[in-house]
């Protein structure tokens, strides 16, 4: 097969080349090639498939099923390597959990699925980190909520087996009774709010913990333009940060929970529009190393109920790039070599694996994408839904 007169564009930039396929592998990237089974991609970028390190399956209940569906639906929207949080039910926080949720990995025809570990157990007290990732899980995920002495053993661990750790930033005793961001907004529905600085107290400390032990961490799921601020300066200083951001967050402040809407209810709260634009110009100049769909899907039952009872989340998948792409390259803050960056590149390096890179040799996980393409979003547990966006993939090769 080859695909004729496609954009190429991966980490390397762009170009307008065919492309040879064979056996599902690329053979060939020239112009002028020839087969007798040809796909004409003219106007159409031929992209690599998207990783996203930080998604759930339905209700976060960990089981086949879900797991399938989960692959399955992220493949159809673009995504080809996903990673489970590991806050699920039941946690993946030792060995019986583990294996569990490895036999649902089997036989998928979706996309990849790996699995993190959760170094903390349901008590807070430190999980058997050093066997789960011998057994498969490829990064621990903890939750600040860990106590300094607890942290600094999942810090050592990482340490010893040289993998990035996960850290979701946040306090518990400011997020308990909270159930939006503190602000104007929630002043105004009469709900419980859950101040910026449940985040930014934690990412300053694991920054320090960063430091000190010489590790690898990604905050996970970043809300606070300061969070963002203390990150890209720590960076500066040779301290081996990251930062991860949602297109929600990007895309949508505290004002989408207007009218009790439980859809824009999300962990980590949606921030003001201020602080919202504020993230856009961070990643506009490169702060934001990651983006991720911060896929959290709920059953209606869990979510159309009143806002503070509602779970937390909204799905992000089915329609990803669209999303991506309209959001944030049509609307000119980011380039489309860019995006591959933050959604390819840089989650593949944050496991441990290269991705984004579109050569001869290399089996094709890619789709094409047609940008000019309209579609409207129809998901009703998505804060998009009934929005006109661009961009549709018309073809996966996996």
């Amino acid at each position: 097969m080859v695909v004729k007169n496609a954009t190429v564009c991966d980490v390397n930039g762009q170009k307008e080349v065919d492309i040879r396929i064979e056996e599902g592998v690329v053979i060939e990237i020239g112009t002028d090639l020839h087969c007798d089974e040809t796909i004409d991609a003219a106007g159409l970028y031929f992209l690599p498939l998207f990783v996203d390190t930080n998604v759930r399956v339905q209700d976060s209940s960990l089981n086949a099923k879900n797991i399938k569906d989960l692959s399955d639906e992220a493949l159809a929207g673009g995504i080809g390597h996903i990673v489970l949080n590991a806050q699920s039910t039941p946690a993946i926080d030792n060995e019986i959990v583990l294996e569990f949720a490895q036999n649902g990995l089997h036989d998928l025809k979706g996309a990849k699925v790996d699995l993190m570990l959760n170094a903390l157990k349901e008590d807070n007290t430190l999980s058997n980190i050093a066997i789960l990732l011998k057994r498969g899980a490829v990064v621990p995920y903890m939750s600040t909520i860990a106590k300094n002495d607890v942290a600094i053993k999942i810090a050592q661990y990482t340490q010893m087996y040289g993998v990035t750790l996960f850290c979701k930033a946040e306090d518990n005793s400011l997020i308990n009774s909270g159930v939006m961001l503190e602000g104007d907004v929630s002043s105004k529905l009469g709900l419980a709010g859950i101040p910026d600085l449940s985040e930014v107290l934690h990412v300053s400390r694991m920054i320090e913990i960063a430091r000190h032990f010489k590790i690898k961490i990604l905050f996970k799921a970043i809300a606070s333009p300061r969070s963002v601020f203390l990150i890209d300066k720590a960076k500066k200083e040779g301290v081996d940060v990251t930062c991860e951001v949602s297109i929600h967050h990007l895309s949508n402040s505290d004002e989408a929970c207007k009218n009790f809407n439980t859809t824009a209810k999300l962990n980590p709260p949606l921030s003001s529009k201020e602080d919202m634009q504020f993230l856009q110009e961070a990643l506009r100049t490169g702060k934001i190393d990651i983006l991720t769909t911060l896929h959290q899907p709920s059953s209606p039952l869990n979510k159309e109920v009143a806002f503070y009872d509602a779970a937390y989340g909204c799905e992000g998948l089915k329609d990803a790039v669209s999303i991506y792409y309209t959001k944030l390259v049509k609307s000119g803050i980011i380039s489309m070599q860019e995006l591959v960056s933050l959604c390819v590149k840089n989650p593949s390096k944050a496991i441990g694996q290269s991705a984004g890179e579109i050569k001869v040799g290399e089996r094709v996980n890619a789709m094409l994408f047609n940008p000019d393409k309209k579609v409207v979003m129809y998901e009703k547990l998505s804060l998009y839904c009934g929005e006109e966006l661009y961009g549709k993939i018309e073809q996966i090769f996996n």
